[in-house]
């Protein structure tokens, strides 16, 4: 059995700690968070231990695992601090996304999981779908053919509007990752972003992009839009045919160029998810099986390393658009996508 610690048990900790509770092969065994009456709830509604400082909750508790859900600036900047506690301490982490708000805490973090030959994965959840899965199964028996473009939305209703970046920051590691995981690395990136009436983030979002395999793409993303319609909606092309996924999970569509039949997959049939939060549970418990198989480090799938070059992608992005810039950038995580 895995022996788990959650640190961080707001609602998206909540979700978290549900998740280790009930998985056969995990065990929650504390959870951990900054503000005790939090903390004092976890415990009692999970019947584990609590703390407030993460040293001491690895000083007194066997844990093999400990997941990071802390929220903070856009989303990330708690993370830094107890992500790197854990990997000192050797333990595998997962954490929340995005990885930081910061790139060079990003950066420290996927360096220090290196060097100590520890499991660092992200939730990057939007990848982990029967649809999406299916996409890099298209892709991988090319039936794709070469690839051409890809065409990406992410839009959801978020009335928050703490900084210039948070809608960058803190939504678009689901998208860019989602991009790379299909087409891989992405070299430049142009951008051009606005803000609805009365907002301070640049709340809607227009990005191209260039990938190291030389197709082209497109992410829309918006914290304007209605929750009340799909949220995500992904195009990818080759020179033998595309696939659209729908609303994330809902469907994938297969069109071949050189055949007018069209191929349907539709959850649940293919996925059995029941809601959104279900893709909660499949990258936790793909992480958790990685972890059950003794993976190496390098082959985590949704990994720092992955995360952080999404984030690199979003800081990019942000450059061009701050200097107007034809393009920009950006570094070369050339094999981090899985």
């Amino acid at each position: 059995m895995i022996r788990v610690a959650v640190v961080g048990v707001n609602n998206i900790g909540k979700i978290h700690c549900q998740y280790y509770a009930h998985h056969p092969d995990t065990i929650l065994v504390a959870v951990c968070d900054l503000m005790e009456d939090r903390m004092r709830e976890a415990c009692q509604t999970y019947g584990v231990k609590g703390y407030t400082q993460l040293e001491a909750l690895l000083d007194k508790e066997d844990i093999d695992m400990v997941c990071v859900a802390t929220g903070g600036e856009e989303k990330g900047s708690h993370h830094y601090a107890p992500v790197m506690t854990a990997i000192a301490a050797g333990k595998d982490v997962l954490v929340e996304k995005p990885i930081s708000n910061r790139i060079k805490e990003a950066r420290a973090m996927v360096r220090a999981a290196a060097a100590e030959g520890v499991r660092f994965g992200c939730n990057l959840n939007h990848r982990f779908t029967p649809a999406a899965a299916k996409g890099k199964e298209l892709i991988e028996r090319n039936l794709l053919g070469a690839p051409l473009f890809l065409n990406m939305r992410l839009t959801i209703d978020n009335k928050a509007d703490f900084t210039e970046w948070f809608h960058m920051r803190a939504l678009h590691p689901h998208s860019i990752d989602v991009m790379r995981y299909l087409f891989g690395d992405i070299k430049r990136v142009q951008s051009f972003m606005t803000k609805a009436p009365g907002r301070h983030t640049w709340s809607t979002a227009s990005v191209n992009m260039e990938f190291a395999n030389g197709a082209v793409g497109h992410l829309t993303g918006s914290y304007d839009m209605s929750m009340l319609h799909p949220i995500e909606w992904c195009e990818a092309a080759g020179s033998e045919g595309r696939f659209v996924i729908d609303n994330v999970y809902e469907s994938i569509c297969f069109y071949p160029h050189k055949s007018s039949e069209t191929t349907v997959m539709r959850n649940p049939i293919f996925g059995g998810l029941q809601g959104f939060n279900d893709t909660f549970g499949r990258r936790i418990g793909r992480f958790i099986q990685q972890i059950k198989e003794n993976a190496a480090p390098d082959d985590i799938e949704g990994s720092g390393m992955e995360a952080l070059a999404a984030q690199e992608v979003i800081e990019a992005a942000i450059r061009s658009h701050q200097s107007g810039s034809i393009a920009v950038e950006v570094p070369n995580y050339a094999g981090a996508a899985q």
